[in-house]
């Protein structure tokens, strides 16, 4: 309430009847939990064009409201996350005594009305009951990887031209359904360290002779250019427009050492933009911390006034390590006009913007040397969280590029809030050219036009992106075209899925794409250094089985390989999940419980009938599967998991180019998950095309060793495409702690000897087969059966060559000799005869042995 004590440490002030401590300019301590009220208000005024040009590197970019052209009015109750206490008159909600006056705050407290109920008008946000629908194609639609050309159909340079969305059916997606909340930053994710920007002095920031140029003066009323040069005389800074007649100024209007609100001490400018020049100052009321002091674009400018009253109010609740925090609103007049301006005072936030530190990287001949991409997605990855945040409470932020974005050390923060807006504000938009998504002029912002936002910086953070706002204003190069787009390919579809000109088509919220987007950088640093980084995924279960690890060299089976697929996880909250989380047993047990089930309480659900169509792909019936999906595909032909089963039936009846056609629609869906990159490998294996598949088993096996199947798939690709070192490399990553680290180390040794003809050096081979089985805990027979193979191997390359290759290696504990090497393979044959419990086996086994035993006088 009015008067009572400030509750931050050590300072004296009381809080004023605006909510905010007379001392510290703080904000009164808030109860916790969603509160968010109805602001109602008219902010009108000229709205015109587009935005455009860059901000500064303090990120005040110089961009212009963007919407339709003509006068832009915004009036009336705006509904965030939850509803307020009501309307004027009504009770605050708290213990003020206050009510709410006509702006939709208490005019006791000053803050906005306590939440008493769910929101029931404008724009809510997703609990992740609904789905989105993201860019992921249908088997019936173009993947990204056909054409590789960029996004088609561009819509040219229109200022207000909004672009076609992309053909085909799309992959649904569920939305998330927690919901994000302030968190410490983590600068890197934990995967890759980025380098810091150490501490600078703030005055060093303050502009010596702060001036906006010619080129970027226009009038705020009718978008045409003001205050230019005209017959070799500099152009006025202050004046009216020669078209419209609205006044103009973009002189400072704050001087060194002016103290605004008797508290904030001027020092000086430090960038001008869109919305006006920001200053920096010291709290001489709070230890002289820095802050920073943004005003208006002119007096005349209405539009630009609502947004930083409309900044005072709710963003003062804004409370996320990641965005700049909003300390005070105070007011100081022009001492030109005397007129009163406003001025919102933040902190103070210092370090380099992203513009800053991608200016600097050049190469040795000046050109710009874009940043490494794991760098640029670590910055993504801390920002996200952050919109993530904005989203959950109603808030769009409008405007996110490299000038925004500034990294202090070892985290970053996201400024200039001046765009932000609740997702049913009618007021102007704010954004930039070249970032702004195609659907803003038309539909206005969304979480989904801030995720483009996000996936536009990433771009023309990546590579050289020349004519990012105009060529390619909604679209991205040819993939051909674009190395680091080349190199990456599930970056490159991350990036396409996120800049799809439907906003149904991208990601469904902040947290989906950095789940995504985390799983790129995981592909990248592991192909970059051969590390693991394996990370459990939150769609797909792990590999079911391995197939073909013995290596036996026959055509790998499609039904086999289908089973041994990932699946999908179970969701949550289908009616029968907790049936299927206890289904367990023979897939005909299976199929006899889920039928019983289709009578039950809970009723057919999507969830259910995929079980019962894994049931039958484990039953080896792909017709009846291709039945039971026919059926889903009528209720829901979008659903990822249906695009998936339609592969996995696809497989299993050995339609290889048809299941690669679905499962590349979910690879275009979630780029970051190696499940789609698994089965597109077996795909194409099964087609014959060994460059393609290998490719996608390395991704997967470089990115989690725990998927073995990628590893024996590499090693049976490698073989069939000559690369004996390659399939032998890729069985020796399989870990230790595998299940399956004996199959392949059995693997690997196979792989090294089989089919060698006696001309090759054998000699480090057999040396290396001869440790690892000595290494290895085998029983008996397996053994024998594996030194069979080993020694015969060393006795076909001793006879090649034997004066000089006799004795010159050591093979399971044999010197390499003619005559050791044959009574070494005779004991292992006579040994297999014994263990062996059928007369034919042992019989055989005999004579081989009496065939391998060297000449002897007896």
């Amino acid at each position: 309430m009015p008067d009572d004590p400030c509750a931050q440490p050590a300072c004296p002030g009381t809080i004023d009847p605006d909510g905010y401590c007379t001392e510290c300019g703080l904000a009164a301590a808030r109860p916790t939990g969603t509160a968010s009220g109805t602001l109602s208000g008219t902010a009108s005024g000229t709205l015109s064009g587009t935005a455009s040009g860059i901000g500064t590197g303090l990120g005040v970019g110089t961009g212009r409201p963007s919407g339709a052209a003509g006068t832009g009015t915004a009036s009336g109750p705006s509904t965030g996350v939850g509803s307020g206490a009501g309307g004027p008159g009504d009770p605050c909600g708290r213990d003020c005594g206050g009510t709410i006056d006509p702006d939709g705050y208490c005019d006791e407290c000053g803050l906005a009305p306590l939440a008493l109920a769910p929101a029931t008008t404008g724009s809510a946000v997703s609990t992740g009951t609904e789905p989105y629908t993201p860019s992921g194609r249908s088997a019936a639609s173009r993947s990204s990887r056909s054409g590789r050309s960029g996004r088609s159909g561009r819509s040219g340079r229109s200022r207000s031209g909004r672009t076609g969305s992309g053909s085909g059916p799309s992959v649904r997606v569920p939305a998330s359904r927690s919901t994000p909340t302030a968190r410490r930053g983590n600068l890197g994710a934990g995967l890759v360290t980025v380098p810091p920007v150490p501490p600078a002095d703030p005055a060093a920031a303050v502009l010596v002779d702060p001036s906006v140029p010619e080129r970027k003066r226009y009038c705020s009323s009718c978008e045409l250019p003001v205050g230019r040069e005209k017959n070799g005389r500099p152009g006025r800074p202050d004046g009216f427009c020669t078209k419209c007649g609205t006044p103009y100024s973009f002189t400072p209007k704050l001087r060194a050492g002016d103290l605004v609100g008797g508290q904030y001490a001027v020092l000086g400018c430090l960038a001008h933009g869109g919305l006006g020049w920001i200053y920096l100052a010291q709290d001489r009321r709070v230890s002289d911390r820095w802050v920073v002091l943004k005003g208006l674009l002119d007096t005349g400018d209405r539009d630009a006034l609502a947004v930083a009253i409309a900044e005072r109010r709710f963003l003062a609740e804004v409370d996320h390590p990641n965005i700049v925090r909003i300390i005070n609103f105070v007011e100081y007049p022009d001492p030109r006009t005397g007129t009163v301006d406003g001025y919102i005072v933040m902190e103070y936030v210092g370090g380099k913007s992203l513009k800053d530190i991608a200016s600097e990287r050049r190469t040795p001949d000046g050109l710009r040397d874009p940043l490494p991409v794991e760098q640029a997605i670590a910055y993504a990855l801390e920002a996200l969280p952050a919109l993530g945040y904005l989203h959950a409470r109603g808030l769009v932020y409008c405007d996110f590029k490299i000038d925004n974005v500034i990294q202090s050390e070892d985290s970053l923060k996201i400024i200039d809030m001046g765009a932000v807006r609740r997702f049913d504000d009618d007021g102007p938009i704010y954004g930039t050219v070249g970032y702004q998504a195609p659907e803003i002029a038309a539909e206005g912002p969304s979480p989904a036009s801030d995720l483009y936002t996000v996936a536009r910086t990433l771009a023309v953070l990546t590579f050289d992106f020349q004519g990012y706002n105009s060529t390619y204003r909604y679209e991205l190069p040819a993939q051909a075209e674009v190395p680091v787009l080349a190199e990456y390919e599930s970056y490159y579809r991350f990036l396409v899925r996120a800049t799809d000109p439907d906003p149904a088509r991208r990601f469904g919220s902040a947290e989906e794409m950095a789940d995504q987007l985390t799983g790129v950088l995981r592909e990248v640093l592991s192909r970059r250094d051969g590390q693991a980084r394996p990370a459990v995924s939150k769609l797909f279960g792990p590999e079911l089985r391995v197939v073909d690890t013995e290596l036996t060299g026959a055509p790998l089976d499609p039904a086999a390989a289908t089973t041994a697929l990932p699946l999908p996880r179970v969701d949550t909250d289908d009616p029968n999940a907790g049936l299927l989380a206890g289904l367990a047993g023979p897939p005909a047990e299976v199929l006899t419980a889920l039928a019983a089930a289709l009578t039950g309480a809970a009723g057919p659900s999507v969830e259910l009938s995929l079980r019962a169509l894994r049931a039958r792909l484990e039953l080896g019936d792909p017709a009846g599967a291709a039945d039971g999906l026919a059926e889903l595909e009528r209720e829901h032909p979008e659903d990822w998991r249906v695009v998936w089963y339609r592969g996995l039936v696809a497989l299993a009846a050995g339609r290889a180019e048809e299941a690669a056609e679905s499962f590349d629609a979910v690879y275009d869906a979630f780029p970051g998950e190696p499940a789609p990159k698994l089965a597109l490998a077996v795909c194409a294996e099964l087609l014959g095309d060994w460059a393609e598949a290998a490719e996608c088993y390395r991704l997967v096996a470089a990115v989690d060793r725990g998927y073995v199947g990628a590893a024996f798939g590499l090693a049976r690709v490698r073989l069939a495409d000559g690369d004996r070192a390659g399939a032998v490399a890729a069985l020796e990553a399989v870990p230790e702690s595998s299940a399956h680290y004996t199959a392949a180390r059995i693997g690997a040794v196979r792989a090294r000897l089989r089919g060698r003809p006696g001309s090759d050096p054998l000699g480090p081979d057999l040396t290396r087969c001869s440790a690892q089985l000595a290494a290895l805990a085998l029983d008996a027979r397996r053994r024998e059966e594996l030194a069979v193979e080993v020694l015969d191997t060393a006795l076909a390359w001793v006879l090649a060559d034997p004066a000089q290759r006799s004795g010159t290696v050591e093979v399971l504990g044999h010197r390499g000799g003619e005559r050791e090497l044959r009574f070494a393979l005779e004991q292992s044959y006579r040994v297999l005869a014994r263990l062996s419990d059928r007369a034919e086996y042992r019989i055989e086994m005999v004579e081989r042995a009496n065939r391998a035993r060297p000449r002897t006088w007896v």
